[in-house]
């Protein structure tokens, strides 16, 4: 497994580093922003970690960017910003897992495990999924519905990628936060009504059939 860790607080990323390498793991570290984006465009990761308070480009502006070019990629946060609108940004920036400082060492290895497996996983997926009229290609990383392009957030396209793999099946919200999210349900937020709302107006609001449904008290499912 290869990482980058982006961590502008040297002795912590000198930690970190020590940790990773003493697993048998290979990581390239980043002190700031700028050399952090230059190594993501480069090289390849199983799984990149961002601080969020990195000179000349911030994690969630890194993360976006890394988003954008490579939706599969996974991205850790590693912050001191603890607050639920913090982690709603991290999140909305496209990231795969939230973890705040002060950390066990533990704790994160165990993550960025569990985000590698999860990318792990998709190795044998089918580059095509299909939905009635909607298509997706997972190398491409591009979404037609009755061939016309739709244009998706990071999050909003692995929510995709997760409800197409699993058509016709009923997904509840706990799924979604564990498999998409990687993190444990939260029930205060309505972060995934969010974005399953921001999917449905785009895949399925000037379309027909409708394809996204609610199943009360049960979670989503996708059909045609």
């Amino acid at each position: 497994m290869k990482i980058l860790l982006v961590e502008d607080e040297v002795s912590l990323a000198s930690f970190i580093r020590k940790g990773v390498e003493s697993e048998g793991y290979e990581i390239d570290l980043a002190y700031d922003g700028v050399v952090g984006k230059s190594l993501a465009d480069n090289n390849t990761y199983d799984v990149i970690v961002l601080d969020v308070n990195l000179p000349y480009i911030n994690g969630f502006e890194l993360c976006r960017y890394i988003k954008r070019d490579s939706p599969r990629q996974s991205i850790m946060l590693l912050t001191a910003l603890d607050s639920l609108p913090d982690k709603e940004n991290g999140f909305g920036a496209g990231a795969d897992d939230y973890l705040v400082k002060p950390f066990e060492f533990r704790e994160l290895m165990l993550r960025i495990k569990a985000l590698a497996r999860r990318n792990s996983d998709f190795t044998g997926m089918k580059t095509i999924l299909r939905v009635a009229d909607l298509v997706l290609d997972t190398e491409g990383h591009s979404v037609t519905r009755a061939g016309q392009r739709i244009d998706l957030t990071a999050r909003e396209y692995a929510l995709l990628e997760y409800l197409m793999i699993n058509q016709g099946r009923t997904v509840s919200r706990v799924d979604i936060a564990e498999k998409v999210w990687d993190l444990h349900f939260d029930t205060n937020t309505n972060v995934i009504e969010v974005y399953i709302n921001y999917l449905r107006k785009k895949i399925d609001k000037e379309f027909s059939p409708k394809l996204l449904h609610t199943i009360v008290g049960m979670g989503y499912v996708l059909r045609g």
